[in-house]
């Protein structure tokens, strides 16, 4: 499960073969004295699933606040939730490509992006009114829904599906590069770029926006996926703040994927 979300590809804790994850953080003293002691891991000291959804909603509950304040400073401080986009974006980065997880880092994102989320959430909302309700709902309901049938078993992540998720996550970014540089040069003058073609009378965006939805529903088992697999092979409690960063990127990209799905249905009315 190497082709997924990289807050968890990057750390071998949610690897298949990670039931030794932590030897790389530690000398060759401390491995020992590790061998020396009872196979249980001391309580309290391993990922759990249950510490890990306290976590996600200490962090949610954070980007719900930041998305307050996005939402309020939207006439006043118009350009705030762009530059809270941009420094959501590096953070982004630095929380993937940093070796160990940082809970200051990981809440520090879920702020700033609440900020950027808040920003355009309110611009959207001002151009089509009651868009946003409806975002939210429609995100809880397949984040629910997809949680709902993980938990019961009925769904659960495989190399070929991966696979096919990775081609289709590589195909949407070449598209929308494609498609943003259409829109920032003027070679199309449409709001949404390319997505407003229409085809057989239906906006690309919104064969798209399905596509999307689906895509992001299944980033959500990959990441509930890698938790577990965290559970299994007791990785330390640290890569709790992983699992949260994971979530917390595939359930924004998710929202504002459904958001924008829902603003070109409602363009091409």
């Amino acid at each position: 499960m190497a082709l997924d979300n990289p807050a968890f590809s990057r750390n071998s804790a949610f690897s298949a073969q990670g039931g030794v994850a932590a030897a790389q953080d530690i000398s060759a003293q401390q491995l020992q004295e590790m061998y020396n002691q009872p196979a249980t891991p001391p309580a309290g000291e391993t990922m759990a699933i249950e510490t890990t959804i306290q976590k996600s909603a200490a962090a949610f509950g954070l980007l719900v606040v930041g998305a307050a304040l996005g939402w309020v400073t939207t006439e006043s401080m118009p350009f705030l939730w762009i530059g809270a986009g941009i420094v959501g974006f590096v953070l982004a980065l630095v929380n993937i490509f940093k070796k160990q997880p940082s809970p200051a880092l990981v809440l520090a994102y879920a702020g700033v992006q609440g900020i950027f989320v808040g920003g355009i959430s309110a611009w959207y909302e001002a151009i089509n009114p009651g868009i946003v309700a409806q975002a939210v709902i429609a995100t809880l309901v397949v984040v629910g829904v997809t949680l709902a049938l993980f938990a019961s078993g009925k769904i659960r992540a495989s190399k070929k599906a991966t696979k096919i998720f990775l081609i289709a996550m590589i195909g949407y970014a070449v598209f929308s590069l494609v498609n943003f540089g259409l829109m920032i040069f003027g070679v199309t003058d449409n709001a949404f770029g390319l997505r407003s073609t229409e085809i057989f009378g239906i906006p690309l965006g919104l064969i798209l926006g399905v596509l999307v939805v689906i895509m992001a529903a299944y980033s959500l088992v990959l990441d509930f996926d890698f938790i577990q697999q965290g559970v299994r092979n007791r990785a330390p409690k640290k890569y709790e703040w992983s699992g949260v960063f994971g979530i917390m990127v595939t359930v924004i990209w998710l929202y504002l994927e459904i958001l924008r799905m829902l603003a070109i249905v409602q363009s091409s009315d």
